[in-house]
């Protein structure tokens, strides 16, 4: 595989990922409301839904989402319905400025469902790798060792924008120190993950 073929797909990437999303918002807000000590679940069912997304492009088999269809239509939903829950909680969240008071974390497994069908029923995601990728990769002869890479560059790709906005997000949770500044961001971050499930829901 050509060096400049793999850093334009990290670059592509980098650019479909890092732009503010369903996924980005729902991290975002996630980690606003609840701190970043809970989301590595979250943020490892969003990479893995990536490289499940990867996998079904590498191997040809494109034409898997318009077969299943009503499957990733309910994925899309249920995505859509964490969303809209989250935008709900974060709305009528109790304004505190206690540490301690803050919501509970929700279990592991229900943070990693979350995130795989948010990830798995994104439409800008699949797009990306179901039509974007053979653009940008030549996959007639693709290869175990031609997944693995991109794959790991994918991993990587998609650690260091989540990551980025973890840390950014736990930045300005940091400075809400006052209970209008948490009101005010639990109602910004609430109205971001109510566009969000309307915009996935509408694609």
């Amino acid at each position: 595989m050509e060096p400049v073929a793999l850093f334009l797909f990290a670059f592509a990437l980098l650019i479909n990922a890092g732009t503010p999303g369903p996924s980005i918002a729902a991290l975002v807000s996630r980690v606003i409301s609840n701190g970043w000590r809970d989301i590595a679940p979250f943020v490892a069912a969003m990479w893995l839904g990536e490289v499940i997304w990867l996998t079904v492009a590498v191997a040809g088999l494109s034409a898997l989402a318009e077969t299943f269809h009503i499957a990733f239509l309910m994925l899309k939903y249920c995505g859509v319905a964490y969303l809209a829950y989250l935008a709900w909680k974060m709305w009528h969240e109790p304004v505190t400025t206690e540490e301690e008071t803050l919501p509970e974390g929700r279990s592991g497994w229900s943070m990693f469902a979350a995130g795989m069908a948010l990830t798995l029923g994104n439409p800008k995601i699949m797009v990306f790798y179901l039509a974007l990728l053979p653009t940008l990769i030549d996959l007639s002869n693709a290869s175990m060792s031609l997944w693995a890479v991109v794959a790991s560059v994918t991993v990587i790709v998609l650690a260091g924008i989540d990551i980025a906005w973890v840390a950014l997000a736990h930045h300005a949770r940091k400075m809400l120190k006052t209970p209008r500044a948490i009101k005010i961001a639990n109602r910004v971050g609430a109205t971001s993950l109510g566009g969000a499930a309307i915009v996935i829901a509408s694609r």
